[in-house]
C-alpha cells in the first residue's frame, strides 16, 4: 500500500451525510488518528445554471429524471485531481455484487472515489467514459447511493494497517484466505454455562490441533447451511 493516507472521496447530492456512521467507533477513531481521510463533494457545485440543476428528462421518454453527464463528469474529474490513481466506483443496484476481495483491493491503493446516483440513474455516457467499476450491495433498490457507501467504506477502511488495533483479527474472518473463503466459525466466552447451554468441551481442552479441526468443521457446516454457493466455488 502507498505510504500516504488512504483517501475516501464521495461524490453526492447530500455531502452532509458524511462521514456519518464512519465518524464513530473504530472507523471514527481511525479517521481522527489520520489513518484515512473522508471528503464529500456536492455534485451540485458543478452545475452551471442558477438553479444548480443536475438532472434532466430521459431521451426516449419514461418516468423519472436522469443525472446529466456533463455535471457528473466535472465532479469526477475534480476528485481525480486529488487521487488520480483511485478507482471511480459507481454505487448502483445493477452493478457487480460487492465482496471482501474488492475491499481488500481498494484498501491496498491510495483511495477510492465513490459516486452516488439518484433519480433513475446517471447518463450512461459518463459511466462509460469515467467510471472504473459499478458495484451493488444487494439485489434491491435504494433511494440513493449514499446508504450503500457506508458498508463499502467500512469493509475497506477496517483493512487498513492499524485500524483494528490488532491486525491478526483480520486473519480468520469470514471470506479470508485463512478460512479458505468459508464463513467464520462460532465463538464462545464466559459464562461457561448460560441458560442450560454450555461451551463445547473441545474449546476448553487446550488441544490446539483439535480446536483448529473443530473450527474448520464448524466453518464448513455454517457455510453449507447459510451460503452453500460458496462451497460450490471451491
Amino acid at each position: 500500500m502507498s505510504s500516504s493516507i488512504f483517501k475516501a472521496h464521495i461524490l453526492t447530492l447530500f455531502p452532509e451525510l458524511f462521514p456519518g456512521p464512519m465518524g464513530h467507533s473504530i472507523t471514527g477513531r481511525a479517521l481522527s488518528e489520520g489513518k484515512w481521510s473522508c471528503t464529500a463533494t456536492d455534485i451540485r457545485d458543478f452545475a452551471t445554471d442558477k438553479r444548480k440543476t443536475v438532472d434532466d428528462t430521459p431521451y426516449g421518454g419514461g418516468a423519472g429524471m436522469v443525472m446529466r453527464a456533463d455535471v457528473v463528469a466535472e465532479a469526477i474529474e475534480h476528485a481525480k485531481k486529488e487521487t488520480p490513481n483511485a478507482p471511480v466506483v459507481f454505487m448502483t443496484p445493477t452493478g457487480t455484487p460487492f465482496n471482501q476481495g474488492m475491499a481488500n483491493r481498494w484498501a491496498a491503493g491510495e483511495g477510492v472515489i465513490l459516486l452516488c446516483g439518484h433519480y433513475e440513474g446517471i447518463d450512461q455516457r459518463v459511466l462509460d467514459a469515467l467510471v472504473d467499476e459499478e458495484v451493488s450491495i444487494g439485489d434491491y433498490v435504494l433511494t440513493g447511493g449514499e446508504i450503500a457507501v457506508y458498508p463499502v467504506l467500512d469493509a475497506t477502511i477496517r483493512q487498513l494497517p492499524g485500524v483494528l488495533g490488532n491486525d491478526e483479527t483480520l486473519a480468520e474472518e469470514s471470506f479470508s484466505p485463512a478460512l479458505e473463503g468459508l464463513l467464520e466459525y462460532p465463538h464462545y466466552t464466559r459464562p461457561e454455562e448460560w441458560r442450560g447451554q454450555t461451551v463445547p468441551e473441545v474449546l476448553k481442552s487446550g488441544h490446539h490441533a483439535k480446536i483448529d479441526a473443530w473450527r474448520k468443521e464448524q466453518s464448513i457446516a455454517k457455510t453449507q447451511k447459510v451460503r452453500p454457493e460458496l462451497l460450490k466455488k471451491k
